[in-house]
């Protein structure tokens, strides 16, 4: 009936069309062991003596002045050692330490590889924003999703590649932390609300679907034709690749955040039910980020809902700072790697929880943390990542690194390899240099992985 040939002739588009189309499937350096990450942006700073990193020299110590070389902080406010409020207890079949703050997230210890010395390259919220996403401290760069969008495209050419499912609060640096830089702008994070409808423009504006089917044709010929005159212009081929890409996510966008037609069983799993307000909201985020990467989108963000206060950056109020953010997340959290695993899903899906830096073992003031970027906790799970594990070490305080020091450049060189990319070949020509995400540096770390 000549479907074998139609469909050969699809596919051979197809081909042709992946030399052209940014977003198209790309081959990955070697076998990977995720195909998509979801990144789980602690946006302010969690503090690693509260959460993954217990320290019992700080209720030995608790009130007394430090007895370590301080560095300068952001407030130089600095108050006494102060002990966690938090009690820790061992989880996962090797006794994890995490604190209460996580008592859903404790729950999933056997997934969680808890890296402790991870360090930062500035204790300010932008720079050090700019340095978590891109690898620069700078503003300007492309951000980690958008290289992962460079390196290996989408497998779903109805989706953008990377999505940042924004909860509302915008990180300091702004919005340019989620940017493609350089890199052609198909590669920037599309942003979702968590509320819906998560895009305003996914509706059809014209009487019908034809009226603007045609409106995007005399569009597209309008583009094509500047391009032709100037020679071919990568903006204008991006712009219109996104219009292209826009008109199909009307179709899929508003299936895929639907969360309605979920089970009873698996909105009661996340927390769409719960009691506080910003749970449920991160909740839905943790379920639409389930739902992309099931669709083949390549990287999913979520950042934290501005409801919690200042974000996890309790320069005072510690306790109830901190305390409200850990109820906004952690059952989500936990939710969204059980439901991936009880799907099969999480073997191929990296997952990773952390913040800018970390925070000081003493007091700012009286009852607050300021910036610490000498060490902090953070965690990844899934995607060919060793579970029940626990890397690195800080000093008795847990304010500096002393075991196992690694960079922001060193977790952009283990994602990328566990997308099955090698670090050090991806590479954009730009300004008279191949830059990469990594810069010159980034090691993998064999201890991490399963």
């Amino acid at each position: 009936m000549g479907f074998g040939t139609l469909a050969l002739s699809g596919t051979m588009q197809q081909d042709l069309l992946g030399s052209t189309m940014p977003l198209y499937p790309k081959a990955p350096h070697f076998a990977p062991k995720a195909r998509s990450v979801i990144f789980l942006y602690m946006d302010g700073g969690v503090s690693q003596v509260d959460s993954f990193d217990p320290k019992p020299q700080l209720a030995k110590e608790n009130g007394e002045k430090p007895k370590f070389k301080v560095d300068p902080t952001v407030f130089n406010n600095n108050g006494n050692i102060l002990k966690s409020p938090w009690e820790f207890n061992h989880y996962g079949e090797n006794g994890l330490p995490i604190s209460d703050l996580f008592p859903h997230i404790a729950s999933c210890a056997d997934d969680l590889c808890i890296i402790r010395s991870m360090t930062a390259f500035s204790p300010n919220h932008p720079n050090a924003n700019y340095a978590l996403h891109s690898g620069h401290i700078l503003s300007g760069r492309p951000s980690m999703g958008a290289w992962a969008s460079y390196g290996l495209g989408t497998l779903s050419q109805n989706l953008p590649s990377y999505v940042v499912i924004h909860g509302g609060q915008v990180p300091s640096g702004g919005m340019q932390c989620f940017g493609s830089g350089f890199l052609p702008a198909n590669h920037q994070g599309s942003i979702f609300l968590s509320q819906h409808p998560v895009l305003n423009n996914t509706s059809f504006q014209e009487s019908s679907a034809n009226l603007q089917k045609k409106k995007l044709e005399y569009l597209g010929e309008m583009d094509g034709a500047l391009e032709a005159r100037l020679s071919h212009s990568e903006a204008i081929e991006s712009a219109i690749q996104n219009y292209e890409l826009a008109y199909r996510m009307q179709m899929e966008v508003p299936d895929v955040t639907n969360i309605s037609n979920e089970s009873e069983v698996t909105k009661k799993l996340y927390g769409i039910d719960a009691p506080y307000e910003n749970t449920r909201s991160y909740a839905a985020q943790c379920l639409m980020a389930r739902r992309l990467v099931e669709r083949g989108v390549r990287f999913v963000e979520l950042t934290i809902n501005p409801g919690n206060g200042d974000r996890w950056d309790q320069h005072s109020r510690l306790v109830d700072g901190h305390q409200k953010n850990a109820m906004a997340v952690d059952q989500p959290i936990a939710a969204l790697i059980k439901d991936l695993k009880s799907r099969g899903l999480l073997d191929s899906t990296l997952l990773v929880f952390s913040g800018e830096f970390g925070r000081t073992p003493f007091a700012q003031g009286t009852n607050g943390r300021d910036h610490n970027p000498q060490g902090f906790s953070m965690w990844m799970a899934g995607g060919g990542i060793k579970g029940g594990t626990i890397y690195g070490a800080t000093d008795e305080y847990g304010y500096r690194v002393v075991e196992n020091k690694l960079t922001v450049h060193d977790m952009h060189a283990n994602m990328l390899h566990l997308l099955g990319i090698d670090h050090t070949r991806l590479t954009y020509r730009f300004s008279g240099r191949d830059i990469r995400l990594t810069d010159v540096h980034g090691e993998i770390i064999p201890e991490i992985l399963a």
